[in-house]
């Protein structure tokens, strides 16, 4: 565990909101890290791993059409992972990852290291478009890295209003 990991559990604590996760590229590591710090039940409602499209959209409603349309990649699905797992857990927030962490399976379009996060919550959703470089193991960490401040940045928000 390290300092970002204890920040955004302190302010989940602090502002008594819950989160739920969909995971697909980072496989688990968003949800072992939120876990990781003792008294996590207290936010931590649910971690699903989606890997397969077919597990998109039986576990998290994300529609097949989308998934023929878009790709499994993309900001659509990306949100519609953030909201099916948010509906699923009744959580407040919900993160969503899903990208190529390599080292295959990159496209010009869509080069390995090419993730999507959203976060999702009752007022919306927002899906933010990263390109990491590195090995496998470091798109993931960066990955979860980048939805751990994604999740900090909006309980800063919510503790300021």
């Amino acid at each position: 565990m390290n300092g970002l990991d204890r920040r955004v559990a302190g302010l989940l604590r602090s502002s008594g909101l819950t989160v739920a996760v969909a995971e697909s590229c980072s496989g688990g590591l968003l949800a072992k890290r939120l876990t990781d710090i003792p008294g996590s039940s207290a936010y931590f409602l649910l971690g699903t791993v989606t890997y397969a499209d077919s597990a998109k959209t039986r576990v998290l409603s994300v529609p097949a059409d989308m998934l023929a349309s878009h790709g499994a990649v993309s900001a659509a699905v990306a949100a519609a992972m953030a909201e099916g797992v948010r509906l699923l857990a009744g959580s407040d927030l919900a993160l969503a990852t899903t990208g190529i962490a390599g080292p295959d399976g990159g496209t010009p379009a869509k080069p390995v290291g090419t993730v999507y996060i959203a976060l999702a919550a009752a007022d919306g959703c927002r899906v933010f478009c990263h390109c990491f470089a590195g090995s496998r193991e470091m798109v993931r960490e960066a990955t979860a890295d980048a939805a751990l401040e994604l999740l900090a940045g909006r309980l800063v928000t919510v503790a300021a209003a």
